[in-house]
């Protein structure tokens, strides 16, 4: 097959309107919360979803498992006998990878006509969404399958994701600091700066004392880490926990310190909100290095 769609999933925390106009496909991971499970196209809005939790609702969220990511693999072929290219919510922070892989060779057992390939995006938010906006901007250049899941596999540590959050406990929650940190942090308005290193994971990479601080040192870190790739960013991606505002004062800075003018800024989803919590701000980007 010489033609070929992209699948992903909700984690990429792009627009509907974005899967639309570009025709990517997206499976949707489940979350919980208030007793109430969503998933597919029954769906919180975002700003109802972060006033729970500021509320003091705890979601809980779940991986895709293997028979959903076959039945979409399934249905693209059907629909559209094409190949596919699946670019997948990082190993090193969910199962939604591995239940995509062994999806696709159940897949290959029953039809070998159709090619599935698997990425490990190694990635979240919208910095695993840049990349499929990326494979999508190759596949408009007339990459061919195989060429594009090359690009994309060899420069997956060029994803470049920096956040900050408002609020430690929600990392707590999810083992990513320590109760004492959170509690000390929150008094002293210590306000963490994370990062996705290039296995995939979650770590804390400094801290600086307020929010005003703690927004500009994202834009410091881009300063220094995006080097020679900086004409090779056509876009910068932008997403925020409910507090678009503080995301617009961001791209304010990244305009006037590199001259950027081409934004994507959106909500983050439930799944990955869950553990970030409301007032989180990430900036994404290609870069020399995560």
């Amino acid at each position: 097959m010489s033609d070929y769609l992209i699948l992903t999933d909700s984690t990429t925390d792009l627009p509907l309107s974005y899967f639309k106009e570009h025709n990517v496909q997206f499976v949707t991971l489940p979350y919980t919360i208030d007793g109430e499970t969503y998933e597919g196209d029954h769906q919180l809005d975002g700003k109802t979803f972060y006033e729970k939790m500021r509320s003091g609702s705890l979601p809980t969220t779940s991986q895709v498992n293997p028979e959903v990511a076959l039945e979409a693999f399934r249905n693209i072929v059907s629909e559209h006998n094409c190949d596919i290219l699946c670019i997948a919510f990082s190993s090193g922070l969910s199962g939604t990878y591995n239940s995509f892989r062994i999806a696709a060779e159940e897949f290959a057992e029953d039809d070998t006509a159709h090619k599935i390939i698997v990425i490990d995006s190694l990635a979240a938010s919208m910095g695993e969404g840049l990349m499929v906006h990326k494979a999508v901007c190759l596949k408009k250049e007339g990459y061919s399958l195989e060429e594009n899941a090359k690009w994309i596999t060899e420069h997956r540590e060029n994803f470049v994701h920096n956040f900050t959050v408002d609020d430690l406990f929600h990392l707590h929650r999810g083992g990513r600091v320590s109760k004492a940190t959170a509690i000390v942090g929150t008094l002293a308005s210590v306000k963490p700066i994370l990062h996705v290193d290039s296995e995939g994971h979650l770590i804390n990479v400094g801290k600086v004392r307020g929010r005003k601080k703690a927004l500009s040192a994202l834009v410091d870190a881009m300063e220094k880490q995006i080097g020679e790739y900086k004409d090779k960013n056509d876009i910068i991606f932008i997403s925020h926990g409910d507090c678009e505002d503080e995301a617009k004062e961001v791209a304010t800075m990244v305009t006037r310190r590199l001259g950027f003018t081409n934004f994507l800024i959106n909500p983050i989803s439930p799944t990955i909100g869950a553990h970030a919590g409301p007032g989180t701000v990430a900036l994404f980007y290609l870069g020399e290095y995560r």
